[in-house]
């Protein structure tokens, strides 16, 4: 009698818990966002859209002529990461920006059918696809970080559209997004719930993280902080931001370096604390065909906070391979 009345209490408990695992985070409130707007209200004088594969992107052209740059910004970014380096950049050819899914202006989805769109392997057709409708045959392809990720990808795949690579501290040995075994828990439905006050947490951290992205963080101006935040104000922004971190897996580049056999500029601040240093050394080291600089007193964001000494080494490279 007494071991059954156990199994009886144990077995409520079990219930209640189980109550509060499944029906509890449906509980906690996520409300609205407030103060959003649609993307194309926040568009500069400069800012164009495009329909690439069924979405509104968002992206700036300067320049004229051949190279193409095409221009990869990072995670948390948007194509304002870039400002300080399109017009240089625009000397030698034609220079394109966008804002790649779930960042900046260009369009969130949050229901598709196939693909998600904000997988790595989207990405890359999504790059393809902008090319396509701005009718690019061949580009430079230049990312920083996480976009150096997909510019790296894009070129494995579709190797005859990349004309040569530079990347900024890219994301090549680390990162991935979340653990494979945590993956199936982030995608249920209490957690579909619960994802956008996670996100949000970017809206609170985004100034510290953007520090750390810079090896004087000093030098951050107001416009910087603005160009940071103002994506921040379009809607749904924390739904798809939770949407790419479901989405986010292990690239596998590090397996398929000797694929690339193009030129290869990788630039570094010698004070990278987000990509250390010395994976893009290694990294370089590693690429059969690539060429290393290494910017003193500079963080992960070589095209911001020195871009003087970015343009030095990107004017070196397209120079050589000129020759």
């Amino acid at each position: 009698m007494r071991k059954n009345r156990l199994w009886k209490i144990a077995g409520g408990i079990f219930a209640v818990i189980l109550v509060i695992v499944l029906i509890g985070p449906f509980l906690v409130p996520v409300p609205p966002l407030e103060n959003t707007v649609p993307a194309e209200t926040l568009a500069d004088e400069d800012s164009r859209f495009i329909d690439v594969i069924g979405i509104n992107v968002h992206y700036k052209s300067y320049g004229q002529g051949k190279p193409v740059f095409i221009l990869l910004h990072g995670f948390g970014a948007s194509l304002f990461s870039w400002h300080e380096v399109t017009t240089p950049l625009a000397e030698y050819g034609t220079v394109i920006a966008y804002d790649r899914p779930a960042f900046g202006l260009t369009e969130r989805p949050l229901e598709w059918e196939g693909e998600n769109p904000y997988s790595q392997e989207a990405q890359v057709e999504l790059a393809i696809g902008l090319m396509d409708a701005l009718e690019i045959e061949q580009a430079v392809l230049v990312g920083n970080s996480a976009g150096g990720t997909i510019a790296m990808l894009t070129t494995l795949k579709y190797p005859q559209r990349v004309q040569s690579l530079i990347l900024a501290d890219p994301a090549v040995y680390e990162g991935g997004g979340a653990p494979a075994w945590i993956r199936p828990l982030l995608g249920t439905p209490q957690m579909r719930h619960l994802g956008p006050l996670v996100a949000r947490q970017i809206q609170v951290r985004g100034p510290e993280l953007v520090e750390l992205a810079w090896h004087d963080p000093s030098k951050i101006t107001p416009e910087i902080e603005v160009g940071y935040q103002k994506p921040l104000h379009v809607a749904d922004w924390d739904r798809a931001l939770w949407e790419l971190t479901l989405a986010s897996r292990e690239s596998g580049l590090a397996e398929r370096l000797g694929e690339f056999d193009l030129p290869v500029l990788v630039i570094t601040g010698d004070d990278d604390r987000i990509v250390p240093t010395e994976q893009s050394i290694r990294l370089a080291g590693e690429l059969p065909n690539a060429q290393l600089v290494v910017i003193p007193q500079c963080g992960h964001l070589p095209h911001e906070e020195r871009p003087d000494e970015f343009m030095q080494a990107v004017t070196s490279f397209l120079s050589e391979k000129q020759q």
